[in-house]
């Protein structure tokens, strides 16, 4: 499965003829009004199959930017139907406060090509409850928040890591060169006992090493 980072939490997943988008951005014009630098390249040439919005913030909803006619869900729960199969939507909050300071927040779980996917989204609660990571179940890939601020930071995301047991662990929505806020990655990597850092923003799951648990550091686009 092909993965490419587009910045924040911006992903894409490409396997046999499907693709899926998740927390696609548009115009972060907002934030530059907060003296907040948000300067990822612009996602454009994009089509999906499916696209996935976990809140809706203007760094994760720019449903607009994707092209191809997908099907969206966006900022929902259950288990529901998409053109990859079922989708498990499992409610959560984007603070510690029950999402009354930033409201709810989506974790997406799916298939493709046979990889079991989950995307946490601005996942914000002091930890996961228990019914969460029964709905969560085993999964193989875990993209997780790691910059602190109006998410988890480096503790949270490495329980949650262990916790789900998943082969891969790519962080994500943490300081780069392209934003002047949230923490960096290192203190999340320096927690990891295997850690690959690629040299692009994209990576192919076939070509990672054979370490589990292995997190993925792809370069910031």
């Amino acid at each position: 499965m092909q993965v490419e980072w587009y910045g924040q939490s911006a992903f894409r997943m490409s396997a046999g003829g499907q693709t899926v988008f998740i927390d696609p951005f548009g115009d972060v014009s907002l934030l530059a009004s907060r003296g907040l630098e948000f300067n990822y390249p612009a996602i454009e040439g994009v089509d999906a199959d499916l696209l996935l919005v976990t809140h809706e913030h203007r760094d994760h909803n720019g449903v607009d930017v994707i092209g191809g006619d997908p099907t969206v869900l966006r900022s929902t729960a259950g288990k529901l139907e998409s053109p990859l199969g079922e989708v498990v939507a499992v409610a959560s909050e984007h603070d510690e406060e029950a999402g009354t300071a930033r409201g709810p927040n989506t974790i997406f779980v799916f298939s493709l090509d046979g990889v079991r996917v989950a995307h946490f989204g601005d996942f914000g609660q002091s930890s996961l409850r228990d019914a969460q990571a029964a709905a969560i179940g085993q999964v193989d890939l875990v993209f997780l928040p790691v910059g602190d601020g109006p998410t988890i930071g480096t503790e949270q995301a490495a329980e949650i890591a262990e916790r789900l047991g998943a082969k891969w662990i790519v962080p994500m929505h943490y300081r780069t060169e392209r934003v002047n806020f949230l923490e960096p990655v290192d203190a999340f990597v320096e927690r990891m006992a295997n850690v690959e850092r690629v040299a692009s923003p994209r990576f192919d799951t076939e070509d990672l090493p054979d370490a589990k648990p292995l997190a993925v550091v792809p370069t910031a686009p």
